[in-house]
């Protein structure tokens, strides 16, 4: 029987064994997208914390909506306003006074105090005060390190409002010439525990914090506008379960994607040896080809069996 060797097919195989490859490098930098997005997702979420809104757009918001909700307020009279639904918890107040008789007798306005003379900078015929009280969205907009907050954060904004109508938009400063603006917290304390001292904290526009102890008991002084609440220092158990609940939450991440990206070699490397299988087979001895539909078979060059002479002597 004679065989005949031949090339029949080499491209086609050629061709095969490209495209698998390309599969199989498609399917591994699939898994390396997703295991990079899962991964980043991971240390975006961990780098966020529980501080993840915007302290100026609420501040914003908050002001717009209480020019857009006054209309024309009368001067002295303290206005609640009202917020969405999606704000429940929020409580503002705003009010318009005149520079000269808050010089001379001050005002008491929710939980602050503002004594006598008390003088707006730069100096305005007419201001509004606006105060904020974020119940219990404060820990989402305000965070001190190794303290917790035990009472909500409050503030006040002040704004010229001598030729406005509403409150104006240009915020003032003030000028304490007497004693110093108290915060009163004494009926929204939740200490949560026994011997902790709390601290009063101011939050500047800029995300700072200053700490002071208090003079009297749940009481801030300030001499400027600003944010104010009270705080304590964290337990030092609760920071070291803080501290394992997130290691083990960053642990487990890490031991997802090193399963998805062994799984991805692992089917690497079953592709290539595949391929590898395939190319020994073809260096072999190699047929005629020919195809049926999608599938390549060998084919074989055809001798005829010689037939035996009729008058051959057979033992």
């Amino acid at each position: 029987m004679a065989i005949r060797f031949c090339n029949s097919g080499t491209d086609q195989h050629k061709r095969q064994e490209n495209a698998l490859l390309v599969k199989s490098m498609g399917f591994c930098k699939s898994w390396y997208y997703i295991i990079w997005v899962m991964f980043s997702l991971s240390l975006s979420s961990f780098a966020r914390g529980s501080n993840d809104y915007d302290l100026d757009s609420l501040n914003a918001f908050i002001h717009d909506h209480a020019n857009k909700s006054l209309g024309n307020p009368r001067t002295g009279i303290l206005y609640n306003i009202s917020l969405p639904a999606n704000f429940s918890g929020m409580e503002v107040s705003a009010i318009r006074l005149r520079s000269g008789q808050f010089w001379a007798k001050g005002k008491n306005i929710s939980l602050f105090q503002f004594p006598p003379k008390i003088r707006p900078k730069p100096y305005a015929k007419r201001i509004a005060i606006l105060c904020q009280n974020l119940g219990n969205w404060s820990s989402y907009y305000h965070d001190v390190p190794g303290y917790r907050l035990v009472a909500p954060v409050v503030g006040f904004v002040a704004y010229d409002s001598s030729n406005s109508s509403t409150l104006g938009n240009l915020k003032v400063n003030f000028s304490v010439k007497g004693n110093p603006i108290s915060v009163h917290f004494s009926h929204h304390i939740v200490l949560g525990g026994k011997d902790l001292t709390p601290k009063c904290v101011k939050f500047g526009a800029d995300g700072s914090f200053t700490l002071k102890d208090m003079n009297k008991s749940y009481v801030c002084v300030s001499r400027s506008a600003g944010h104010f609440s009270v705080v304590v220092p964290k337990k030092h158990d609760q920071s070291i379960l803080k501290f394992w609940v997130l290691g083990f939450g960053l642990g487990f991440v890490v031991l997802v994607l090193g399963g998805l990206v062994l799984a991805a070699i692992f089917r690497l490397l079953r592709r290539r040896k595949i391929v590898k299988m395939e190319q020994q087979t073809e260096r072999g001895v190699a047929f005629d080809t020919f195809w049926i539909g999608g599938s390549k078979l060998p084919s074989a060059s055809m001798i005829r069996t010689q037939p035996a002479l009729e008058n051959e002597y057979v033992p």
